[in-house]
């Protein structure tokens, strides 16, 4: 029987997937479409060869003709096995595989026949899809899941993993996904980064062989790596034309993604947990379950595909994801570690006349035999500092409850300083190498989330400030180092380390959102730990601890990509040299915080200020939950914008941003702006102008839909007006 490889171009071709088996389907080998609003990812069962995929692409109008698809292609598979659902290692496989075991008889082989497929269909939008894959020689069973989400073009993919051997089966390999793509050309748009330089864009042409985009961090797993990517097809992408795949782990420990461009030009995307020094010896009958893989794909371009990925997370991901957000501010850049409850009370005042809805105090609060005085000291021990706080923290939110706002408090949980009394009472609870000495990640340590005992203490200390403090509104959940010689004292098998710390992680947070439900900030050190498994239990995530405005404008338009604007928390800071409008302007693409000294602003920065703030309680939900556009790229233009609209097309909030400083550079064509109705016709005024400012926007004319999308829109930015947002609003 000859294999066949599919190589030829059709014209709305998204994506085309590898290689197949048959050259026609036959009697036993069945087609399983898992369809969503645009796009079919398809695959073929057969009990003797197992699951293959067929197709990943524009949806079809006649699902019966999926199955005409393998005639269509010619070539030569050696192994039969390159676009393998699930590809597992020995036997006659040749490329990267999904699953790598060793029985309990030592034999490395395994092979997944196709049993059976099931289909849950959750409610209108949602199904999940089960596909059962068995050894036939073993008692081992590998169970794929594809949950759908029609309308917004997204799948989640999972797997479980099982036996019933006489013994301990060792996975050493245990991916969430295996797909397959195929094209003439790869590009990989990949992150990178370090502290205050998260989200740095990277894109570069995939050769033959395996790039890999991993993390053995432990904790903070995305500080260098991401793991969120893009895979444009033929060509580039931009963000309104070409084909592109969108990929994220939902994990937020050690992941590994494999990129294998194979020998047939196909490009093969293996994504899971790493299996780094992670060996899981998996009992008989336990069920080893990996974290979800979620994709996408458009063949309209990034913006497309982004737009898909905010409106899933907004519904589906991120907790209260069409809630509300508490607008505040913060104390650290204030105070730092440098305050008492007099310097706190004076803030709580500045904080109701800046009109926001929080005070968050930040690190420092807490520790008496090693106060917390700096960040060598402390962590560990959450009991309020008796010198800083003599009346504790129930004074505090009893003063911010008279005053007229809510009050938030910082934690770091998951770490311990080894100047602490926690230390010194368990020394067995830190991750450690006994007899080598100990690497401090910003002077501390790691807590041994794995062991059942820490776990209930992180929880206690959460439960036990809420119990204490139930007017506590929200919390700032940080998490600043990684893992350094990765020991647990409970864990009889290292080699299950990195997994149950993470495990660990998740029941924490699950016991803290089955009991509360106030918003909290998602925090690592910046951009450390953000991805969709986290964000189940936070309402928002810190991008950077980098504030400056002008960095922030490029941060976050990358990670506007994968993420939705009410997710970001973007504060106004004294970091850069630009004036308060600019920074201001720059943090309300996302949800708005402080963290400045109020009471020294100018007079005319303080009314910007409060004005800013009622504007932004006007235009936040637009900015929220409306359809992102970016309109002008800071990397290749000299003025940023970027377009929220919301779903009737009806009004939106335009921000625009001069990125070039050389001399008289600014916006000298029209921005064309996208999303909106061509046969409406739209007003455009500038808001959020300095108080003795003009705007020099016509606020008179009227525009038509055509018009701004084809001819567009000129903003007037330059140095003297670097930062203008435009509000549009539709005209009856």
């Amino acid at each position: 029987m000859f294999t066949l490889r599919f190589k030829i171009k059709i014209v709305s071709l998204t994506v085309l997937l590898l290689t197949f088996v048959y050259g026609k389907t036959t009697a036993q080998t069945k087609t399983i479409p898992i369809e969503t609003q645009n796009n079919a990812l398809v695959l073929t069962a057969n009990p003797k060869e197992g699951l293959r995929i067929i197709y990943f692409g524009k949806k079809l109008t006649n699902q019966n003709e999926y199955s005409n698809i393998p005639a269509m292609y010619k070539g030569n598979d050696y192994s039969a096995m390159l676009n393998n659902a699930y590809t597992p290692s020995g036997g006659k496989n040749l490329v990267e595989p999904a699953i790598s075991v060793v029985h309990t008889d030592g034999n490395t082989s395994l092979e997944l026949q196709y049993i059976k497929h099931d289909l849950q269909k959750i409610d209108e939008n949602v199904a999940v899809l089960t596909i059962t894959l068995k050894d036939p020689v073993y008692n081992f069973t590998v169970t794929l899941h594809y949950k759908t989400f029609f309308k917004e073009d997204m799948i989640e993919q999972w797997s479980t993993i099982q036996h019933k051997e006489k013994g301990e089966v060792t996975l050493q390999k245990f991916a969430s996904a295996n797909l397959c793509l195929n094209a003439d050309a790869y590009w990989l748009n990949q992150y990178h980064g370090d502290w205050a330089r998260e989200m740095q864009p990277e894109e570069s042409k995939l050769t033959h062989g395996i790039k890999t985009i991993d993390s053995k961090l432990g904790t903070r797993a995305n500080l260098f790596q991401p793991s969120v990517f893009m895979v444009s097809l033929n060509q580039p992408a931009t963000e309104t034309e070409g084909s592109v795949f969108y990929g994220a782990l939902e994990y937020s420990g050690n992941f590994k993604i494999d990129l294998e461009l194979d020998y047939l030009d196909n490009l093969r995307i293996i994504a899971g947990m790493n299996n780094y020094a992670s060996a899981y010896q998996l009992k008989p009958d336990e069920v080893f379950t990996t974290p979800p893989f979620l994709f996408t794909l458009s063949n309209q371009g990034k913006g497309k595909a982004s737009r898909q990925m905010q409106d899933w997370a907004r519904k589906y991901k991120l907790l209260d994801g069409k809630g509300n957000r508490l607008t505040l501010l913060n104390n650290w850049e204030a105070t730092y570690f440098d305050f008492n409850e007099s310097k706190l009370s004076a803030l709580l005042k500045d904080t109701k006349k800046l009109g926001v809805d929080l005070f968050l105090l930040d690190d420092g609060w807490f520790a008496n035999k090693y106060p917390r005085n700096n960040d060598h000291t402390g962590l560990g021990d959450w009991q309020e500092n008796r010198e800083k706080l003599p009346n504790g923290i129930a004074s505090l939110v009893k003063e911010a409850e008279g005053t007229g706002v809510k009050f938030g408090i910082w934690l770091e949980p998951e770490m311990v300083s080894p100047k602490s009394e926690l230390y010194e009472k368990h020394p067995d609870w830190v991750v450690k190498q006994a007899g080598r000495d100990e690497f401090y990640f910003r002077n501390q340590l790691v807590l041994d989330l794995s062991n059942p005992k820490v776990q209930d203490f992180v929880f206690n200390t959460i439960d036990g400030m809420l119990e204490k403090n139930p007017k506590i509104a929200y919390i700032k959940w940080d998490c600043n180092a990684v893992i350094y010689n990765a020991y647990s004292s409970y864990q009889k098998n290292q080699q299950h380390f990195y997994i149950e710390y993470v495990r660990g992680l998740y029941k924490i947070l699950e016991r803290v959102r089955a009991k509360y439900s106030l918003p909290m900030m998602l925090c690592s050190g910046g951009g450390g730990r953000v991805d969709y498994a986290a964000l189940q239990y936070f309402t928002e995530f810190w991008p950077s601890d980098n504030t400056d405005p002008l960095e922030r404008i490029f941060m976050q338009w990358e990670y506007s990509y994968f993420y939705p604007a009410i997710s970001t928390s973007n504060h106004v800071t004294d970091w850069g040299k630009q004036p308060i409008k600019f920074r201001t302007d720059v943090a309300m693409m996302g949800k708005l915080g402080f963290d400045i000294v109020v009471s020294k602003l100018p007079e005319k920065d303080l009314k910007f200020c409060q004005d800013a703030v009622i504007l932004y309680n006007g235009i936040k939900s637009i900015i929220w939950n409306g359809d992102q556009y970016r309109l002008s790229n800071p990397r290749t233009e000299n003025v940023a914008s970027v377009l929220y609209i919301d779903s009737l097309k009806d009004n939106g909030v335009i921000f625009n941003y001069l990125v070039n400083n050389r001399y008289e550079e600014g916006s000298k064509k029209p921005i064309k702006i996208a999303g909106l109705a061509t046969d409406k016709k739209y007003q455009i005024r500038e808001v959020n102008v300095y108080p003795g400012e003009k705007s020099t926007i016509d606020e008179t004319k009227i525009y038509s839909g055509d018009f701004l999308m084809n001819i567009g829109l000129n903003p007037n930015v330059s140095a003297s007006r670097a930062s203008v947002i435009l509000k549009i609003e539709v005209v009856n």
